[in-house]
């Protein structure tokens, strides 16, 4: 799968997660993990954009698991997928 591909893939479901109750959108967002994980093949620009998104992830995962609200969190999230796909076209 290319890089542009992930991104994509990520996004999408970043945006089901987000309509998720924290019971269903923490098993999606444990899925991303793979595939956000880097191997340094890309661009720097690239590769910051990928990591960005995979700690933007990360926080909303921690907030749901914490019960705390997510809503501003997962636009940081969708919002770095989104400079990621843009990015790696």
């Amino acid at each position: 799968m290319s890089d542009s591909e992930t991104a994509r893939k990520v996004f999408e479901a970043l945006k089901l997660a987000q309509q998720e109750p924290a019971q269903q959108a923490l098993p999606i967002l444990n899925g991303l993990v793979g595939l956000v994980q880097g191997n340094g093949e890309q661009p720097m620009e690239v590769e910051d954009a990928r990591a960005s998104a995979f700690l933007a992830i990360c926080e909303v995962g921690k907030a749901l698991h914490r019960g705390q609200p997510t809503d501003g969190l997962y636009v940081s999230a969708i919002n770095a997928a989104e400079r990621w796909m843009a990015l790696a076209r």
